[in-house]
């Protein structure tokens, strides 16, 4: 009589006992916007307000989006190499003044090439700073931050006022032309005509399609595959692994072979880049000239974009989009603003119902509860204070960042001082 004896196979590693990694699916993913746009287009159908999903709000939002992908791209770069890069600012800065510097004597596309290479030295100061000195990466950013602004300043005061006649002025550079846009002809004018219908769902899928066919910059498709070429590049190509070890456990990675200052200083450099490119989009793209404080603090939005996203494209680009979105709200009548708190206070309810389906009946509570100060707010007011809707961009941020901390999982060696032969 044989017996079997009974082996039990051994637990995945990384996944613990009745928590599954919760990574969103597609399907998920999909489903989550599906409901998003009803959700937009039933506001809008009650309220007759459709400028939410608007092919101009649309434009007005990608616009936005661009300089804090931009900038998040280049945080993402630096810190899989393992460089934290609160500098992204300051490097900014750098684009904005160098792109309308060269936009204005020579052409605009010189222009969004000098505010890259503005940006790229700035990054590759803090690379210098951080990898080969071995400073401590948050003093090496504030110190940037302060610095280049400050040269910045101090040059367009002394060199713009004799362009004075051309409209430049002690903070102001003189304009430079504009960049072409693009508009895909015949699908633009079909998808206006869908959206003038305001039909439910069909005219809004409609305004958002078009908005993404209609005057686009040719920095905005630039920066689009920049995000989807950094992904195969970090991440489908031997070039990419090894950049990432160095973010990772860079004490493995020498011992493998890697050279890991040479691609610390190329993550870094492409980082400032990056920024530099967001600034020279501000300064050539939004507006045609250069400004002190043009930036607004979208390098730390970029950089909470990245956290958003937990370091990734994908994660980045979303981020982007969510604050460009809240940032575009600026342009648009009080009324559309005023609908977004019905939409927020839906939302809510909706979450909290979902909660509550799961047996998490504190968190439920306190959703519901939020829900219903917004309802409340909304049946209460009119229309949402202007200084509000210009704030809305940082209290997102704020509150995307709280509520996203549990989920995070940074590069391993993110922020960490790496000297040569540390592991011997």
């Amino acid at each position: 009589m044989s017996t079997a004896t009974a082996t039990s196979r051994p637990k995945p590693a990384g996944k613990t006992p009745g928590k599954a990694n919760r990574k969103m699916s597609w399907p998920v993913l999909l489903l989550l916007i599906a409901g998003a746009l009803v959700l937009f287009s039933a506001v809008g159908a009650a309220t007759g307000n459709h400028s939410l999903t608007s092919s101009g709000q649309i434009t007005a939002a990608l616009s936005a989006a661009v300089p804090i992908g931009m900038a998040g791209l280049g945080g993402l770069w630096s810190e899989r190499a393992g460089v934290v890069n609160i500098g992204l600012e300051g490097m900014m800065i750098a684009g904005t003044f160098c792109g309308a510097w060269a936009g204005y004597l020579v052409n605009p596309w010189v222009g969004v090439l000098a505010g890259m290479a503005g940006g790229a030295l700035g990054g590759l100061l803090h690379a210098l700073i951080t990898v080969t000195f071995g400073v401590d990466h948050i003093v090496s950013g504030v110190g940037i931050n302060i610095l280049i602004p400050g040269i910045c300043a101090y040059v367009n005061k002394i060199y713009y006022t004799d362009y004075v006649s051309v409209g430049a002025g002690a903070n102001q550079s003189p304009p430079a032309d504009s960049l072409p846009l693009i508009t895909v002809p015949g699908l633009s004018a079909f998808l206006d005509k869908i959206e003038l219908h305001h039909w439910f769902l069909i005219s809004d899928i409609a305004g958002i399609l078009g908005g993404l066919v209609t005057q686009l910059s040719v920095v905005t498709v630039f920066a689009v595959v920049l995000m989807v070429a950094s992904y195969f590049v970090l991440w489908r190509t031997t070039f990419g692994l090894r950049l990432r070890s160095c973010g990772e456990n860079p004490t493995a990675s020498e011992s493998l072979g890697v050279n890991v200052y040479k691609y610390k200083y190329i993550a870094v450099v492409a980082s400032g880049a990056f920024a530099g490119l967001a600034g020279s989009y501000l300064s050539l793209v939004l507006a045609h000239f250069y400004k002190d404080g043009q930036t607004g603090g979208r390098g730390f939005i970029g950089l909470a974009a990245m956290i958003f996203g937990n370091w990734m494209p994908g994660g980045l680009s979303v981020g982007a989009g969510l604050f460009g979105f809240t940032d575009s709200l600026q342009l648009r009548d009080a009324d559309a603003v005023h609908d977004l708190i019905l939409i927020l206070a839906i939302a809510l309810a909706l979450f909290a119902l979902w909660q509550a389906w799961r047996r998490k009946l504190v968190p439920a509570a306190v959703t519901l509860v939020a829900a219903g100060a917004l309802a409340t707010w909304y049946a209460m007011s009119n229309a949402v204070p202007r200084p509000l809707i210009v704030a809305t961009p940082y209290i997102i941020t704020l509150v995307v960042l709280s509520l996203a901390t549990q989920r995070l999982r940074p590069p391993k060696a993110d922020g960490q001082i790496y000297r040569k032969g540390q592991g011997k």
